[in-house]
This record gives structure tokens, C-alpha cells and sequence, in this order.
């Protein structure tokens, strides 16, 4: 029975390589791990390095086997599962740092490489952008420089770094094709139920005091809009989104529809403006168009309170195309049941506010309107994102004592008491605004942009917009969120930036995002087909575009095969004659083997056949001195010659 081999051992030169892997493929995953699991892989990658460096063995695997049991029960306690995407990364970036601590042979090593390719993969759960995907890169051309290093053994660096990008530059024309002919999915591939949209931003369902003003603290993009033609003004840029028309004292939310309503009566008086959005994911079903609509995208429907709603709650960056008026008659006859939910109050609440309103009860609408709007402009209101806290009657308290608030408490109020007085009313929340950038030309609409304002029904003119906050703020409509707040009050940094140079920067770092987010991460399935006709292939369905992939990456491997086919070097005249001599020695019965040297061979040539030993050595020093001494062409012509003063066989 053999002896089993000795085990292949991983270089100790190249488990630095392995380490750098796991730190570029893992690292940046702390910012999202909980901090004890981010410390328990610090410490194992910290305490593989230090094995390293001093040389020391490499711990028991039973120890092993308790870490692993340890960091998956804690991610169980942390995530509540083990399954899901934040439980399964965790557990991936786990194995990725306690496999070092096992890592013998070049097995090992490659299951190290392998991991780190699909671990790549997961921080685009996370983030998508232009950092994370140069990073990704970066981290892609180690890995790959890392298995050169592996199986290539000890080379230089630049030489590793030649082949890695070599390599990288190969598959580019692969990626390319695959990118625009691999037939597009809705959605994202490595979306889980459990936890794939969590963390989406934006407008809620429901409006109570401080969920605007809370959302204003973000300077996240909420969308971006591109307008074919002029631009509206600033002040008639109001995007809808929910509508809010039932109330229980606190919390503004939609009324629950127990029958479909008919499809509302738009009669457009105005111009109309064509312009596209693209909409960042909030998982709602609102598509934030400019009030008010008139051509809506495919598979989305007009609700009866004008906004815009998709089939599906939008969970990835979506781009549409609208058509607005912004001059309009809609619902001029509107249902009596919806007319029934725009008056109704929950009982024996703010008793002042409808005393108030008592008081206007014998006014045209048109004029209750007018004197609630005076009442904000003309008292001691005040906007602001700190407003008091308000108790039961918040109506009361904040229309007679702290008179502070912002948009959603001026909407909220002039609601209330348009209600109050008999006058059909409901809250619309949205954006108002927004900033052109001018190095794309997107208007670029965020949600420090978000906004509350109010509509009234008026008989022959249908719903029309109030915005109470104009009366207060007026500068907040006409120029934005900045101008209306006093100082000190709490934005987003980049928002009060003044300095020229930053915001020429911004605008820039924008609009490369813009164009990063709809040519990588918004090529679904409608950029592909818009693509492929531009390309000529009018109508593709998968089994097209499956056949020109296949075709085009044929190709595409045969130019690489045969690029990369050795190609045939120049004859070396001092090897073919040294070749052409051992050729005729083995012909007479004397064969060179391909590790033998020539003076080797020489004296192996006079021990097996004297009478050519001494034209052997001849032969044989001639070639040394060519190839790894100062001979010359007078060397050469003396080993050409021995070839032909070799006796004939059989002599």
C-alpha cells in the first residue's frame, strides 16, 4: 500500500494577497453589520495577519468550529432569522474572515477567491452608486490579480497587474453584449420578501404633524424631471402625491374605498407641458406628476383624486412621461358622497377653530377661503420646522397659542376650517419646486422639496388648489425651502451651501449620477428595447435576442481565440542549427533530453560514443558561448559546420 502524498501547502508569500481579498471584498460591509460582528471580523482577519507575520500555526479547527457556531447564532439573535439579505451577507462576510484561519492548502486559497467573486455581488444591495461600482472594479482586478499570484507563483508585480488587466480588458466586449442583449427583468434578481425594499424614503400614506417637516431633513433626490420645451416658473411646480381627505383629529389619511369611484373630468383651459420623469424607488404607488395630468405612461391610471397611481408600488428607479396643464377645471360635478367625505371632522375637537368658522358659515366660499388665507398672512404666524408639540385640540392650539408650524399644520388648519364652514376640502401632499441642474439640464426635485397644500371644491369650478403656506411664506413657493426658514433652522448642509464652486461640483457629481442611473442601473426592459431599435431589431423577444447573443459572443470568442493563439516566433538561427545537430546525433543513436545542457550532453556523447566526443564538445561549446556567452557569428559558422563533418550513419 503507497504512502499518501504530503499536502501542498498555500505559499506564505501569497496569504497576504488572500488577506488583502477578504479585507477589499468584506471591508466595506461594516458600515450595515452590527458593530460586534463588525469587530469579531476585524479581529479574525487582524489575528490571521499576525499569524502570518510571525509565522505561527494556524489554530485548531474544533475553535474554529465554535466561532462559526457563535457568529451564526448572534446573527440569528441580531436579525431575528437567518434568512433574508442582511442575515445572509452577514453570514457571508463571516466565512469570509474565519476561512483565512483554516487556510492550508491551495484549496483553500481558491474557495477564498471564489467567495470573494460572489461576495462582490451584495454590496450593490446596498448601494448602487458611482463608488461602490468603481469599487467593486477595483476589488474585481484583485481578485483576479490574486489568482494569477496563486497558481502563477512568486512574479512581478507589474507583471501580475499586465495580466490581470489583460484579462479584464478580454471579457469588456463579453460584458457589453451581455449588458444590452440579456433579456432585462423587472426588478431586482437578488430581491427578497422579507427585507428587499426596506429603507425606501419618501412620502407616507398617512400626513401627521412632523412627518413633512421630519422628511425635509433629507437631501436625497426624489426624482428628476426633463421638460421637451420651456420650463414652468418655480412657483406652478406642484407634483402630487397622496391625497388626504379623512381626518381623526390627529393623522390625515386616504379614505377607504368601499366601491370604485368614477375616473375624474380634467377640462385643460391652458397650455400643456410634455416632459419624462425619472422617479426614485418609495415603494407607493404614486407617481409624483405635475398637477395636474393629462397623458399618462402605460399601465398606470388616473385615481379620482388626480393623482397618478402604477399598477405596482414602485420599487426601483422607474422613468415615465407625462403630459401636464397647469390651468384647469377638474371634477366641476363631483359625487355627493365625495363631496360628503371633504366635509367630514371628528366630533366635539377644536371648538374654537369652528366657532371661527361659524363666523364665515354665511360667506361665499370663494371668501371664507379668502379670510382664513388673510388670517395667516395678516397675524403673527410664523413658519418653521420646530413647531411646539400640540395636545387633543391641535386645530385650537395651534391657530390661538403657538401659531408656529410648517406646511402639513397650515394645510392641516385651513382644511379644518374650510370644512368647519361648510366647504368641501382635502389635503394634497408632494414636492413644490425644484432646482434645474444645469450641467444635464434635469430639474432635480428632492426631499428636502417635500410639500402640504389644500384643495376646495367650488361649484362650477371644480377643485382648486390653496396654498396656505404662500399667505405665510410666500418666499418658500418663489424660491425654495431655504429662502422661508430663519436661520439655525435644521436642513440638510448641502442645501445652504452658497459657495459657487461647490454647487458647480455638485451639479456635475449629479448629473454623472443621472446618467449612471439610467444607462447601468435603469436599463430595464424598456431602455433595452428603446436600445435595440435604434440598433435595428424592431420588436426583440427573448428568443431573438438569445440568438444574438449567442452569435455575437461566437464571435467575440473566436477573435480573443485567435488573438491570443502563441504566434510564431522567428526561427533563432543558433537554436535551429543546435536543434539540427542533436537531430543527427539522434539519428546515430544518441537522443538529448529536454532538460540537458550542452556540456552535460557533450560528455554524455563521449561516454556512449568517443569517436563523436571530441566534434561533440566542439559543437557544444560553440552553442554555450552563443547562448549564454559573447560568441559570434564566427561561433555560429563553426556549429553549422560540425552538422555537416558528422560521419554518415552506420560508420
Amino acid at each position: 500500500m503507497g504512502t499518501r502524498p504530503p499536502q501542498q501547502l498555500v505559499e506564505h508569500a501569497a496569504v497576504p494577497w488572500l488577506l488583502a481579498v477578504a479585507l477589499a471584498t468584506a471591508g466595506p460591509h461594516a458600515g450595515h453589520l452590527p458593530l460586534w460582528l463588525s469587530l469579531l471580523v476585524g479581529g479574525a482577519l487582524l489575528w490571521r495577519a499576525w499569524l502570518w507575520f510571525q509565522g505561527g500555526q494556524l489554530p485548531p479547527r474544533w475553535s474554529l468550529a465554535l466561532l462559526v457556531i457563535g457568529a451564526v447564532a448572534g446573527i440569528g439573535w441580531q436579525f431575528h432569522s437567518l434568512l433574508g439579505k442582511d442575515a445572509g451577507v452577514a453570514m457571508l462576510v463571516v466565512f469570509m474572515a474565519l476561512k483565512p484561519l483554516e487556510m492550508r492548502s491551495p484549496r483553500d486559497a481558491l474557495v477564498i477567491i471564489m467567495l470573494g467573486y460572489f461576495l462582490l455581488l451584495t454590496h450593490y444591495f446596498y448601494s448602487q452608486s458611482i463608488p461602490t461600482g468603481l469599487w467593486l472594479l477595483t476589488a474585481m482586478a484583485l481578485l483576479t490579480a490574486t489568482l494569477i499570484r496563486l497558481h502563477g507563483g512568486a512574479q512581478p508585480l507589474a507583471a501580475i497587474a499586465r495580466y490581470a488587466g489583460l484579462l479584464l480588458l478580454q471579457a469588456l466586449p463579453f460584458m457589453l453584449i451581455l449588458y444590452l442583449l440579456f433579456p432585462r427583468v423587472a426588478g431586482p434578481l437578488w430581491g427578497l420578501p422579507q427585507d428587499a425594499y426596506a429603507g425606501l424614503s419618501g412620502l407616507s400614506n398617512q400626513m401627521s404633524p412632523g412627518s413633512i417637516s421630519n422628511l425635509i431633513q433629507s437631501g436625497a433626490i426624489a426624482f428628476r424631471s426633463q421638460f421637451v420645451g420651456e420650463l414652468p416658473e418655480k412657483s406652478e411646480l406642484y407634483w402630487r402625491g397622496p391625497v388626504f381627505d379623512a381626518y381623526d383629529g390627529l393623522t390625515w389619511t386616504t379614505r377607504p374605498r368601499n366601491a370604485p369611484l368614477p375616473a375624474p373630468v380634467i377640462e385643460a383651459i391652458g397650455s400643456s407641458h410634455a416632459y419624462s420623469s425619472i422617479l426614485e424607488a418609495h415603494n407607493q404607488r404614486w407617481l409624483l406628476a405635475l398637477d395636474v395630468p393629462t397623458r399618462l405612461p402605460p399601465d398606470s391610471s388616473l385615481a379620482p383624486t388626480l393623482e397618478v397611481l402604477a399598477r405596482e408600488p414602485l420599487r426601483v428607479r422607474s422613468r415615465f412621461s407625462f403630459t401636464s396643464t397647469l390651468d384647469y377645471r377638474a371634477n366641476r360635478s363631483e359625487t355627493s358622497e365625495a363631496l360628503q367625505q371633504a366635509l367630514t371632522l371628528p366630533p366635539k375637537l377644536n371648538p374654537r377653530t369652528r366657532a371661527l368658522a361659524d363666523e364665515w358659515k354665511s360667506r361665499p366660499p370663494e371668501k371664507i377661503a379668502e379670510a382664513a388665507l388673510a388670517m395667516f398672512r395678516n397675524q403673527q404666524f410664523h413658519y418653521t420646522l420646530r413647531p411646539p408639540l400640540l395636545g387633543p385640540d391641535a386645530m385650537d392650539e395651534f391657530l390661538f397659542v403657538a401659531r408656529r408650524g410648517f406646511c402639513e399644520h397650515y394645510a392641516s388648519a385651513f382644511v379644518f376650517l374650510m370644512r368647519a364652514a361648510g366647504v368641501p376640502a382635502r389635503v394634497v401632499a408632494g414636492y413644490q419646486g425644484g432646482e434645474v441642474n444645469p450641467v444635464d439640464g434635469y430639474l432635480t426635485v428632492r426631499q428636502s422639496d417635500a410639500h402640504a397644500w389644500a384643495e376646495i371644491w367650488l361649484a362650477g369650478k371644480g377643485w382648486v388648489r390653496v396654498d396656505p403656506t404662500a399667505a405665510v411664506a410666500p418666499s418658500r413657493i418663489e424660491q425654495g425651502i431655504v429662502a422661508a426658514l430663519p436661520a439655525g433652522e435644521p436642513l440638510p448642509t448641502f442645501v445652504r451651501l452658497d459657495a459657487q464652486w461647490m454647487r458647480k461640483l455638485r451639479n456635475r457629481w449629479e448629473a454623472a449620477n443621472n446618467t449612471w442611473n439610467q444607462w447601468v442601473l435603469g436599463y430595464n426592459p424598456q431602455r433595452q428595447r428603446e436600445v435595440l431599435a435604434r440598433l435595428g431589431l424592431t420588436d426583440p423577444d427573448w428568443r431573438s435576442m438569445s440568438a444574438w447573443l449567442a452569435m455575437l459572443c461566437g464571435v467575440l470568442l473566436l477573435a480573443v481565440m485567435v488573438w491570443t493563439l502563441p504566434k510564431r516566433r522567428p526561427a533563432d538561427p543558433v537554436l535551429r542549427a543546435w536543434k539540427a545537430y542533436c537531430m543527427q546525433l539522434d539519428r546515430r543513436g544518441v537522443r538529448r533530453a529536454e532538460w540537458e545542457g550542452p556540456i552535460a550532453f557533450a560528455q554524455r556523447v563521449a561516454d556512449a560514443r568517443p569517436d563523436l566526443a571530441a566534434l561533440t564538445h566542439e559543437a557544444a561549446g560553440c552553442y554555450a558561448e552563443l547562448r549564454y556567452g559573447r560568441g559570434g557569428g564566427e561561433q555560429l559558422r563553426l556549429l553549422q559546420q560540425c552538422i555537416h563533418r558528422l560521419p554518415p550513419q552506420g560508420t
